[in-house]
């Protein structure tokens, strides 16, 4: 039996950067779904890394619901960073 995806991370361009057109640059929002916390955090590391903002949490029907703001991202990321 395989491990179940626990874990999200949504992400897309930074809606605050416009590219030439006046529009943001790059596709819509999108999600993808980790196995494990560690997973999601580089993952996480990666989209921030290159401009982008990202938001994370855990997947239903998995409890205790965590949920992480992309105010909070690079915090719960890279703890050690801060």
């Amino acid at each position: 039996m395989t491990k179940p995806y626990i874990w999200y991370v949504a992400f897309g361009p930074d809606k605050s950067q416009k590219c030439e057109t006046g529009t943001a640059s790059g596709p819509a929002r999108t999600t993808r779904t980790f196995v494990s916390e560690a997973e999601a955090k580089k993952f996480a590391l990666e989209i921030i890394e290159k401009g982008w903002t990202a938001s994370a949490g855990t997947l239903n029907p998995y409890q205790p619901k965590q949920t992480i703001a992309s105010s909070n991202i690079e915090r719960w990321a890279n703890p050690h960073a801060f």
